[in-house]
């Protein structure tokens, strides 16, 4: 099972000494150089006063590492994006096989290019009103729903569910993007308009406020956020929008385009919700405030009613003087009272003596006289013009008849020509659609036989086999087997278990037999 060890007389290195050797050959190969490159990665001093940052160019970048007594001595300080001129001597850190440079002194050489480029772009999206500060928009006091566009993955979104959870807890609505990398500033460009796009009251319900975060990095890795794409989104997003990029010294143009700007993801959860206990007990002591207050002003007013009363007359003073005009009145309205009625009384005699020329009695004689003239004129017309009705009827009745008999034959006529019409079509449909019922069936079959050559199956009839893990995912190479570990085979006839390791044989669980022809044939995988 095991190969014989091949006779070398090459010397055994321990890893330290290595480690050793590659140090000295390469401070004795460079020793102090200077380097031209611009700052990446520059965080400011660690607690222990050292300072760890990137030098890089186009094409490659190297660590660097200022110590704490040469930081103090220097004359200008890092920043990111800078372009400096770095004098040092190259060593390697034998911890991460890597190798840095350790600055000694530092020179300025200009902006960086990728900070040109950023405030090129910073200086032409303000010209069009991008960041203008009129344009940004007070978030909602309290949201019902809140839309997050960061990677599921990382532990901004965990933060983000925490704070709100402890704050306010809201309906949280997550869109998935990459952070960093060549597709980031594209998909978060598409989940803001994503956002926008929904319909209010639809199935997915619209965010009141979204927030679009990430944790700090590099200006490369929060390069994305800089994309003129991303800028455009936030600035034309119809629902307020809070940045959360980085950390509280990272900027990026989104920060500017956004309507609020927080120092962190945590910062911006506690931006769009207050604090539920806090807005409880405000609304509590409102609450007390407005009781008390109107406990005051009933008490104020029920003084001022009794101060009042006590200036008010007496109900007596009140009504002594009414009463007085009453009195005087009733002793004028009788005699007003006969005055009136002899009034009426003489204005009725006037009129009855009117209304005798008048009389009912005398209009009914008149009306009977004028009835009588007439006679039996009126029901004779009528008994002729019911006549003359009947036959204008009975003629209209036969005009009818004949009518619909000509209607009818016309009907028949036209259904029995649109019977031939689709008769004929049948006869011409049916062999058109035997046709490309065939032409669908050959391309159906065509489409199964390319199927069945493109399956992985056929490979398996062949005498291949499919090698997958414990959690089902096939794997592609000798590499990615440990010793020890579980796998499935896949035959074309069927599964069965087996047992990997390096520099032996791999033996199917599920198979008995055959183990001395394997033990001579050697290791499978």
């Amino acid at each position: 099972m095991f190969a014989d060890k091949a006779p070398s007389n090459a010397p055994e290195w321990s890893v330290s000494d290595l480690a050793g050797a590659l140090k000295r050959t390469l401070e004795d190969a460079f020793g102090h150089v200077r380097l031209r490159g611009e700052v990446s990665g520059y965080r400011g001093p660690h607690s222990s006063g050292h300072v760890y940052f990137c030098l890089k160019d186009q094409n490659a970048r190297i660590d660097a590492v200022i110590w704490k007594g040469s930081f103090s001595r220097l004359k200008i300080r890092p920043e990111e994006g800078m372009e400096v001129i770095a004098t040092g001597r190259i060593t390697t850190f034998p911890g991460s096989s890597k190798y840095q440079i350790v600055v000694e002194t530092l020179e300025p050489a200009g902006i960086g290019a990728l900070m040109a480029v950023l405030e090129e772009r910073r200086r032409k999206l303000t010209a069009e009103g991008l960041f203008a500060a009129e344009r940004k928009r007070r978030l909602p006091y309290l949201p019902r729903v809140i839309g997050v566009v960061t990677s599921p993955t990382g532990a901004v979104i965990r933060d983000i569910l925490h704070r709100l959870e402890d704050r306010f807890p809201r309906q949280v609505l997550v869109w998935p993007v990459r952070v960093q990398g060549d597709t980031c500033a594209a998909e978060v460009a598409a989940a803001i308009r994503g956002f926008n796009a929904l319909e209010p009251g639809g199935r997915v319900p619209r965010p009141d406020v979204l927030i679009v975060a990430r944790g700090g990095g590099s200006i490369e890795d929060l390069w994305g956020f800089n994309e003129e794409i991303v800028v455009r989104a936030a600035a034309e997003s119809a629902i307020p929008l809070v940045s959360a990029v980085g950390h509280e010294t990272d900027w990026t143009l989104i920060d500017h385009a956004a309507d609020v700007r927080a120092p962190t993801p945590t910062g911006a959860a506690e931006m769009v919700v207050p604090v539920r206990v806090e807005l409880m007990a405000g609304v509590n002591d409102l609450a007390r405030r407005h009781m008390e207050s109107v406990l005051r002003v009933i008490d104020r007013r029920r003084s001022d009613l009794r101060s009042t009363a006590r200036a008010l007359p007496t109900p007596e003073a009140l009504f002594s003087p009414k009463r007085q005009r009453l009195d005087l009145a009733s002793t004028k309205l009788y005699p007003a009272l006969s005055r009136n009625a002899r009034g009426h009384e003489e204005r009725l005699l006037k009129l009855s003596r009117q209304l005798s020329h008048l009389s009912p009695v005398a209009n009914v004689a008149r009306m009977r006289a004028r009835l009588d003239a007439v006679g039996p004129r009126p029901y004779n017309a009528l008994c002729r013009s019911i006549v003359l009705r009947s036959e204008s009827l009975k003629q209209i009745s036969r005009r009818l008849v004949v009518s619909r008999e000509a209607l009818l034959r016309a009907e028949r006529t036209r259904l029995a020509q649109a019977g031939d019409l689709m008769q004929r079509a049948s006869e011409r449909l049916a062999p058109a659609l035997e046709g490309q019922i065939a032409r669908k069936a050959d391309r159906l079959h065509a489409v199964a036989q390319l199927f069945d050559s493109l399956n992985y199956k056929s490979v398996l009839k062949r005498g291949f086999a499919l090698v997958r893990d414990a959690d089902g995912q096939p794997l592609r190479s000798a590499d990615a087997v440990f010793d020890g570990q579980a796998l499935v085979l896949e035959f074309a006839d069927g599964k069965t278990d087996a047992t990997g390791g390096r520099g032996m044989a791999v033996r199917p669980k599920s198979i008995k037999s055959k183990v001395a022809v394997a033990e001579e044939q050697g290791a499978l995988f």
